[in-house]
């Protein structure tokens, strides 16, 4: 027993190369034949694929793990961090499907399978639905892999500060499994939040990797709810003495949170007190930066009638902002039901009256279809083209050269805005007529496309359009 003792006394840290760089990335610059072999494996761009479930994972605080694999064969490639949007068939086999963005959860490292991680939102309609019925064997559509929240390419320092609240570990955790699977220096710090002492997803691999990896170091930290006599870590909410004490030089690392919106903001606030750059801070803002959202409060500031309103609506979508991950922020997000948008500023709700005589949709025949005429609706703004948005009942002017999205909603068109850079897919809406030029990031499927539908966001008008929204 002395001798072995003496043995694990003795043992000394690995020698390892500097830094951390990612499988693909010498591969990106490489002309040799043997390499182009691995390209299939580096994140080049988002791609349409079917995927089966081949393994259900059971975690903590409510969240499923899926592992899936693509039907084709192929590795999928991505970084880690970003995320993939799925379709899900809730409403049925024959009904459009709803579709859904959740971070990967796995490592890149090991491409032929990929796992999403799940919280079963209970008031949801995805997510019950999901942890219901998706199993070993169901095949889904997909795509991706998007978002620019991720870990660097190559990285010669690798000091990293990751937070994460809740569901919020799950790019984190990718983030975490890829490094550990890595060689090269790195020092990593992870602080995460829950909302119970038995809710933390993935804790006995998180303490597993921190006990043989010397590069990770791992802190749980309750909110202000009832915590047991027997928590050992952190207890309050996010703060500034918190972050010193895990990371007291968080102002030498890169620092990269995921979390719901609250979280976010707490956090972006607490990391400029600490020292740490907006340079060096990565979030799950899809509106790009923090500046956005500073710009929509104060918008909200002077137009509190407004802010109820949409303060009602996203009430009514809540789904779209707790469920979905990376989290969004859909500032114009309208309330739907089955027949469509619920509050419309333009066109007024028609009753039907039971006594009229059967339409020729009931009949079997094809519907007859008489969409409002544009020309009495109010006409804003300047231009060479015209835009008519249908539902909102109103005629937008626009120059060629202008986003279709960032006009319409400051025309008072209310179409639900996330990424703003074609990732996200949430502004999604069907052009009736008109043709566009659309760079989006892979956030439309083609066969979206071929049905008419666009992303307003990274789309400018080429000729006049109607649109329906």
């Amino acid at each position: 027993m002395i001798e072995l003792l003496s043995e694990t006394a003795a043992i000394q840290e690995p020698q390892r190369i500097r830094g951390l760089e990612m499988p693909w990335n010498r591969v990106m610059g490489s002309t040799e034949g043997p390499a182009g072999a691995a390209r299939a494996l580096g994140p080049w761009h988002p791609q349409e694929f079917m995927a089966e479930c081949v393994e259900t994972v059971p975690e903590a605080g409510g969240m499923m793990t899926f592992v899936f694999r693509r039907c084709d064969g192929a590795p999928l490639a991505f970084r880690a961090g970003q995320y993939v949007n799925i379709a899900f068939p809730v409403n049925g086999e024959d009904q459009e499907p709803v579709d859904r963005s959740y971070s990967l959860s796995s490592s890149p490292t090991e491409p032929w399978t990929f796992s999403v991680t799940i919280k079963r939102d209970a008031g949801g309609l995805v997510s019950p639905w999901v942890h219901d019925n998706v199993r070993p064997g169901t095949v889904l559509d997909m795509l991706g892999p998007v978002g620019a929240f991720h870990l660097p390419d190559a990285d010669r320092r690798a000091r990293y500060l990751f937070l994460a609240a809740g569901a919020g570990i799950t790019p984190i955790m990718s983030m975490l499994r890829t490094i550990h699977d890595l060689p090269g220096t790195a020092d990593v710090v992870v602080l995460y939040h829950g909302a119970e002492a038995g809710g933390f997803a993935f804790h006995r691999e998180l303490a597993y990797i921190a006990s043989v990896d010397s590069r990770v170091k791992v802190f749980y930290a309750l909110g202000d709810r009832g915590r047991p006599d027997e928590w050992e870590g952190f207890k309050g909410r996010l703060s500034s003495a918190m972050i010193d004490e895990v990371a007291p030089d968080a102002n030498g690392r890169q620092v990269y949170a995921c979390g719901p919106e609250g979280y976010l903001n707490t956090a972006t606030e607490l990391l400029k007190k600490v020292g740490v750059d907006d340079t060096s801070i990565y979030m799950e803002f899809f509106s790009g930066d923090r500046q956005t959202l500073l710009e929509y409060q104060a918008e909200l500031a002077h137009a509190a009638d407004i802010a109820e309103e949409i303060a009602e609506e996203i009430a009514d979508s809540a789904e779209d902002y707790y469920e979905s991950q990376p989290a969004a922020f859909g500032m114009y997000e309208p309330g739907y039901d089955e027949d469509g948008t619920l509050k419309a500023s333009g066109l007024p709700l028609e009753a039907v009256d039971p006594d009229a005589p059967a339409s020729k949709e009931s009949t079997g025949a094809a519907p007859e279809t008489s969409a409002p005429d544009a020309s009495s609706f109010d006409t804003v703004g300047t231009g060479s083209l015209t835009l008519s948005f249908l539902r909102t009942g109103i005629n937008v002017r626009i120059d060629p050269e202008l986003p279709i999205l960032e006009v319409a909603q400051r025309a008072g068109v209310r179409i639900g805005a996330n990424c703003k850079e074609g990732m996200c897919g949430s502004c999604k809406v069907v052009k009736l007529s008109g043709e566009v030029d659309m760079n989006h990031q892979g956030g439309i499927r083609k066969r979206e496309i071929d049905a008419g539908k666009f992303l307003p966001c990274c789309s400018t008008a080429r000729t006049d359009m109607v649109i329906d929204a």
